[in-house]
Parts: C-alpha cells; sequence; structure tokens
C-alpha cells in the first residue's frame, strides 16, 4: 500500500487511478455480454454499466447505452429515500419501477452497494433491459398501452439481497410474472456477477492506494470533469436557442407530439427548459424525467471535447426542467413502456438548439433512434414460449466534414443490430432480406447515412406483432442547407400484396406473414449542390443511390458509369437560380 500520510495525488497517479475506473466499467460491460442469457442483452447490448461514489454520483460510463446512465441519480435518489443508512456489506438493489426511480419496466436498475471493511465507500450499477417483465404483451414493451398497470411488474426499490442472503421471495415473484423467467432470472445472475467483479476490482484500488488516496482522487476526478464543461462552455456565447421537433403520433392519435426545448447559456452554465412540449399523451411515448435529463446530458456531452469525462461533474453544469403533466415528465399512473423514442426525439431536439451555438459540432439528425419490431407467441414444434425484440439501428446524420455512417447505432444507443444467424437459428422467424435502404440519405455537401431495410417472415403458427417505428411524417432533419432524410415506413403482407401500417401498431398475425420495416436515413449537412460530382458519382457505383436521386439530389448527371460534366453545371447552375 502507498504511503498514506501524503493525501496529494499527483497527476501520473491521478492518470492511473482515472483510466482503471474507466477499465473497470468497460470490463464490466464486457462481462455482461459474455454471461447474459437473452438475446436483446447479450447480442443487441441493450444495457449499462457504470461505477459511483458512496453518495451515489457516477464516476465512469462504459461503453454501452448512454440514455440509460443518465438517469442513475434518480435511481440513487430513490435507494437513498427507502433505505438511507440501512445499507451493508453483501446488499443488492434492485427497482424498475418509472414512477420510483426507474424509467420504464424492462429497464432493472442493480445496485451493489461496496463497502471496504465497515465503510461504505462506492456502488457498482448495471442496468439491462429485460426480454420481458410481465403484463398485457409478450416483451411488456407495447407503445398502445393506456396505464403502467399494463405494462408488467414494476419493481420499487428492494434488496435482491439483505447481507448477502438471497432473497427468493423477491426472485419467485419476478419468475411467476414473467413469460420467460429462465432468461430473466439468468440475466439478472450476469448483473449479479458483473457488479461483483466492480466491487472487486474497486477493492483492489483502495487496499493499493488506500481509503483516503481513492476518495481524494473520486472527488478531485468529478471537480476535474466539472473544470473541463465549463470551460468549454464559457466559449459558447451567451443567449437564448430554441429548437422544436416532432414525434409522429402515439398510436392512438396520429396528431404531431411537439418537443420543444430552449437552451440558455449564461457564462460557463447551461439551463435546458422544455416548456412547450406537448401534454402528456394517451399511448406509452412518455417519458420520465430522469430519461429526459439522461437524453438531455447525452446530447450536451455529444459536442464536447473527447477528453472531457463521462461522470457526474457534467450534471453539475446542466440544469434541465420539464413541465409536470407534459410527454417529458407525466402524471402517474401514465404509460412509459415505449419511452425510449421520446428519449431519442429529446436527443434530435436538444442537439438541433445546439447547431446553433456549436454547428461545427453537430450532425444532421439520424434516423430517429432505433425501430423496434417485436413478435411473441410460442413456438410451432416445441410449444416453447418465444419472445424475439429486434432494436434496429440505422442511419447517422450528416457532419460537417463527413458523410453520415450508414447502418450504424444512433449515439444514444451503442448497441447493435442482432445478427440474422442468432435471430433465425432462436426464433421461428426467416429474414428474407437485411440490407441498407438505397436513396434514404439526406442530400447535403455531406449526405446523410443510409438506413436498413429488414423483413421477417414468421414461422410458428401465430404471434402478437408490435411494431414502434417514427420519422413516418417528420423526417430526419437536415442542416444548414442539407435535405431530409427518407420517412421511414412499415410493411405486412399476409397474402402477398403489401398494406402499409401505421407507425405504432400491435396486431396478431399468423404463419406466413411477411414483415417489413424500412428505416429512415439521415439528414444531410450543407447544399448539396456544393458535393463534389465524383463523390456523388460513387455512391450511384456503389448502388447507395440511383442516378435519379443523383440528379434530383445533388444536380449531378451520372450516364454510363461516368458524369456528364457539362449536363451538371448546367443543372446545378439552373438549381441554384431556383434556390436563390
Amino acid at each position: 500500500m502507498l504511503d498514506q500520510t501524503d493525501k496529494t495525488i499527483d497527476p501520473v497517479t491521478f492518470a492511473v487511478l482515472k483510466s482503471a475506473f474507466e477499465s473497470i466499467v468497460d470490463d464490466m460491460a464486457y462481462t455482461v455480454m459474455r454471461t447474459a442469457r437473452s438475446p436483446i442483452v447479450r447480442d443487441v447490448l441493450d444495457y449499462s454499466a457504470t461505477m459511483c461514489d458512496a453518495k451515489g454520483r457516477i464516476l465512469a460510463q462504459a461503453k454501452t447505452v448512454a440514455l440509460h446512465l443518465g438517469a442513475v441519480p434518480d435511481a440513487m435518489e430513490a435507494i437513498q429515500r427507502h433505505y438511507g443508512d440501512d445499507l451493508n456489506p453483501g446488499d443488492v438493489i434492485i427497482l424498475n419501477d418509472p414512477y420510483d426511480g426507474g424509467m420504464h419496466l424492462p429497464d432493472i436498475f442493480m445496485f451493489k452497494p461496496i463497502f471496504d471493511g465497515a465503510q461504505h465507500i462506492g456502488y457498482a450499477v448495471v442496468i439491462c433491459h429485460h426480454c420481458d417483465v410481465g403484463g398485457r404483451v409478450p416483451g411488456s414493451n407495447a407503445s398502445d398501452s393506456t396505464e403502467i398497470f399494463q405494462e408488467g411488474l414494476r419493481i420499487p426499490p428492494l434488496k435482491l439481497f439483505d447481507r448477502g442472503v438471497r432473497n427468493k421471495t423477491l426472485f419467485d415473484i419476478i419468475s411467476k410474472n414473467v413469460r420467460l423467467p429462465d432468461l430473466v432470472i439468468g440475466d439478472l445472475e450476469a448483473q449479479l456477477a458483473t457488479c461483483a467483479l466492480g466491487e472487486r476490482e474497486f477493492l483492489r484500488l483502495t487496499e493499493k492506494y488506500g481509503i483516503p488516496m481513492v476518495e481524494k482522487f473520486l472527488a478531485e476526478f468529478l471537480d476535474y470533469g466539472e473544470r473541463l464543461v465549463r470551460k468549454a462552455f464559457a466559449t459558447w456565447p451567451d443567449g437564448a436557442y430554441s429548437f422544436t421537433d416532432y414525434i409522429d403520433g402515439d398510436g392512438f392519435d396520429e396528431s404531431e407530439i411537439p418537443i420543444h426545448v430552449t437552451i440558455t447559456v449564461k457564462g460557463d452554465h447551461i439551463g435546458v427548459d422544455f416548456e412547450g412540449s406537448s401534454p402528456q399523451v394517451k399511448g406509452a411515448i412518455n417519458s420520465t424525467l430522469s430519461f429526459v435529463k439522461s437524453a438531455t446530458y447525452l446530447a450536451v456531452r455529444c459536442v464536447l471535447d473527447a477528453d472531457v469525462p463521462n461522470n457526474a461533474g457534467l450534471y453539475r453544469c446542466v440544469d434541465v426542467s420539464a413541465p409536470k403533466g407534459t410527454v417529458l415528465n407525466p402524471e402517474f399512473p401514465a404509460p412509459v413502456a415505449a419511452r425510449a423514442l421520446t428519449g431519442y426525439r429529446v436527443v434530435d431536439t436538444v442537439l438541433g438548439a445546439l447547431a446553433a451555438i456549436v454547428p461545427e459540432r453537430v450532425c444532421a439528425a439520424g434516423e430517429g433512434g432505433n425501430t423496434v419490431v417485436c413478435l411473441g407467441g410460442y413456438d410451432t414444434q416445441t410449444r416453447e414460449p418465444f419472445i424475439v425484440v429486434d432494436m434496429i439501428n440505422g442511419a447517422l446524420g450528416a457532419r460537417a466534414t463527413r458523410d453520415g455512417i450508414d447502418a450504424v447505432t444512433n449515439p444514444s444507443q451503442n448497441m447493435s443490430n442482432m445478427p440474422v444467424e442468432i435471430m433465425e437459428a432462436t426464433y421461428p422467424l426467416m429474414i428474407e432480406e437485411y440490407a441498407l435502404r438505397d436513396d434514404s440519405c439526406g442530400a447535403g455537401k455531406t449526405r446523410g447515412g443510409l438506413g436498413v431495410v429488414r423483413q421477417y417472415r414468421l414461422l410458428a403458427d401465430e404471434a402478437v406483432m408490435q411494431l414502434r417505428a417514427d420519422r413516418y411524417a417528420h423526417a430526419p432533419y437536415g442542416l444548414f442547407g442539407g435535405k431530409p432524410g427518407a420517412l421511414s415506413r412499415n410493411l405486412l403482407s399476409e397474402s402477398g400484396n403489401f398494406e402499409l401500417l401505421a407507425s405504432k401498431v400491435t396486431r396478431n398475425v399468423t404463419k406466413g406473414t411477411v414483415i417489413r420495416h424500412e428505416q429512415a436515413g439521415g439528414g444531410g449537412y450543407g447544399n448539396p449542390l456544393a458535393r463534389p460530382p465524383e463523390l456523388v458519382l460513387e455512391d450511384v457505383l456503389d448502388g447507395k443511390i440511383s442516378p435519379a436521386y443523383a440528379r434530383d439530389g445533388f444536380g449531378v448527371l451520372v450516364v454510363n458509369g461516368a458524369v456528364d460534366t457539362h449536363a451538371t453545371a448546367a443543372l446545378r447552375s439552373a438549381m441554384a437560380g431556383e434556390q436563390a
């Protein structure tokens, strides 16, 4: 152990401890991936891991679903409210109730208080999206629920382990209320193993450096994060900057749902206020304020330098507010199962406002967040229940100096598209198409990324299908003259002819039904007429855009695999005149 007579932290030790905590949370993330049972956690990567100090402040975040982690402070407040000082070595606490620290019911938080002897020094935290937590539909994630009671098993902050003793009653209650208990309990066990790893590694640091040194580092590390954030904010021009984006509807009413934000910059601090956003809605796209805070922190973090640590220092510099009774801060018992969609739109809206502050750091809008395709029923041969929750990740909007990225996870998620091989081997499904959606990119000096097409054929006798999509009527926005990306579409065929479905739908389907989703593309950045013709030609030759789109979107005429230079110059001149 280091000499504890000197409690100052030299820069080298500070850097070593910083890297140590960042490595611990990434090791925790790999542990979840390697030990989880359900494909939505193991393959889609819908989970998060973090470490907190004894006060519950986030120290470092794993490279996982960032939208989860900014909600940890509110969850920690719920734990403190329920237990206060009644935390002991060997305790493990879980919760998922959106109205008592959680976000939506499938996301189960797990907190393991860490003790060095009798001294409480921190927490290991893991959040996993579980494949089912009961409720009226398989997957517990329907957008057409109308109250929280329909959505599944609500768990207030409860001890899953009390001083190391397993709470068999709680395990039994969970097992009896979910459709796939082996997978759910298996994923809880993966969370437990991961928390144990975080605890072990934290204690290795206190053993080597001593508790006083580690605690001093933790305080300085949070201050360090705050200083870097305030330094960045101080360079932003003071003022109020507003932006509005929209959700297409809640599945009951197709009227647009506005998300409005005003960011006020004052010195080295910002306020983010969502006054003017929609009242809460009937469907389950309402979002808890904790999730809105998380989405806001994430969007702000995206425009800061890479060396700013992902810790609670950021939260000290950002105030977030949303009126009670709105879609961003609903009154109990509003449904919230599909709240992820609203979180994605919060990110888009905040980034839209930030584009007026730091334009070179903001991307045009991406695909609008992942599309959820959920199918639940019973296997034709074994009669075993199945629930596939496929989260289709799509396209990144264009950046100031580079094109958007095709078929990539939204920055909010850090998730993965489920491999076709896994899906077909695990579920009674055939994947008939998985491809880039040509012509879906928004035109610009830099173009948006292409979205994804995924087409499924049901092989089971019947299933309950849930689709949660958006960007049907409000395309992903472009920036500074860039054009919007393509709109998304849900299609279904029961007899050979496709019908166009609504963006959010729950219905029964039978064997042979084909479900097709065409995801939106990313918006463009800058004037499309400024895009070099050779880059447009490259996209045509790669099959990403058609010659017609090259002509209409970029003013580039491609004939016989080459650019017609003279005709292109004339067309661009005419289009520039129309713009003027």
